[in-house]
């Protein structure tokens, strides 16, 4: 059980750090590289996310295995045998050497998981930092978890180096899963369930509405979820110029393509 209650004043903690979740720039690449191999893998994340976002599945991946699929989901370890790192002896069932599925699946299972979740923006991020552990707002309050935050600015520095060992000046050198959330939303490519829709994709910028009224229809459709954005309003005529442009970048940090202004 989980010895940090999932409170309303933590639900606005996790909305607050994801909604002003700035990436460093010498990492973006970086991350645009493991989103890519993220997509890559979906269908197989969809395969053991029943009732669990695929995407949570990758990040969790990507966090404990570096995307590596002959190794345990709980912790890294060798699909070979039975995991040896804490959480030590999973799965419990069968018998090695494991699929990554069935791995994923007792997994998944361990931290009760399952379509009862509470999947909001928030609570996905504190299914992310539980499942990881809560030594770092227990026992070193001045560090935001890296296993969420590294590669962004809310994390400079502070890691454990192995269980019970810190360090104030070491760094993580993994990209943290809300980061990665964070730019695959901006992306388009998630949505959170509470959220005001999922974000359509972004359109080419252009002073003209184009002659192709499927262009047009995109268009209007990533300016009628601008309109959802609080303080966001932006007419719905078809044309992604300065105001769209202006508008999605207040909403994902950054100018539609094409603007010269990026």
């Amino acid at each position: 059980m989980s010895n940090v209650p999932f409170t309303p004043a933590l639900r606005r903690e996790y909305e607050n750090l994801f909604n002003t979740c700035a990436i460093i720039p010498k990492w973006a690449q970086a991350i645009e590289t493991t989103i890519s191999a993220l997509q890559s893998n979906k269908r197989r994340y969809e395969s053991v996310a029943i009732g669990v976002p695929w995407f949570f599945v990758a990040a969790i991946h990507n966090m404990e295995s570096s995307l590596n699929f002959t190794k345990h989901l709980h912790n890294g370890d060798p699909l070979s045998s039975r995991t040896i790192q804490v959480p030590a002896g999973r799965p419990k069932n069968g018998g090695p050497p494991f699929t990554w599925e069935q791995s994923a699946n007792d997994a998944l299972s361990m931290h009760a998981l399952n379509a009862n979740t509470d999947w909001s923006l928030a609570g996905t991020l504190y299914q992310l930092e539980r499942y990881n552990g809560w030594g770092y707002r227990l026992y070193h309050t001045h560090v935001l978890s890296p296993y969420l935050w590294s590669f962004s600015t809310h994390y400079p520095s502070g890691k454990y180096l192995a269980d019970g060992k810190w360090s104030d000046t070491a760094i993580s050198r993994q990209c943290g899963s809300a980061v990665l959330l964070r730019r695959m939303a901006e992306h388009g490519q998630i949505a959170f369930v509470d959220q005001p829709g999922s974000q359509p994709l972004a359109v080419a910028y252009s002073m003209k509405k184009s002659a192709d009224p499927t262009v047009v229809a995109r268009v209007e459709d990533l300016q009628k979820w601008l309109n959802t954005l609080p303080s966001v309003f932006v007419k719905v005529d078809g044309i992604p110029g300065d105001r769209t442009s202006d508008a999605y970048k207040k909403a994902t940090g950054s100018y539609l393509p094409g603007d010269p202004r990026a």
